[in-house]
């Protein structure tokens, strides 16, 4: 079981839904750009990890402001978050987000996310 952390949690939220779900929920709004996270169940078995494994590093991605926690709603990214997932999509999957998203999406999304 490799040690789970922030960044890993992103990444397997983002392979997640772009490899095995081929989606990825993105809210626009006026100010900014928000994306729904998967479950933390979900994330931990994808992670082959016990669910409240993956509890604490949500709370401490809550706490640093990348992601927002609504009941009923999920997990979405804050501003930040928002940013660190789409850096990760570019660097590690940018062939696959430009499959699922189209090109032209992902580079406007690219340019909408500083």
């Amino acid at each position: 079981m490799a040690a789970i952390n922030i960044d890993l949690i992103f990444d397997a939220a983002i392979r997640i839904q772009l490899i095995e779900e081929k989606t990825v929920s993105i809210i626009f709004t006026e100010h900014e750009v928000r994306i729904k996270f998967p479950t933390t169940r979900r994330l931990a078995e994808f992670l082959t990890v016990p669910h409240y494994y993956v509890l604490p590093y949500f709370a401490m991605m809550e706490e640093d402001g990348l992601v927002t926690r609504a009941e009923r709603v999920g997990i979405m990214t804050s501003a930040s978050g928002t940013q660190k997932f789409v850096m990760i999509m570019a660097e590690k999957y940018r062939e696959t987000a430009e499959k699922i998203l189209g090109p032209a999406f992902f580079r406007d999304l690219l340019e909408r996310v500083p």
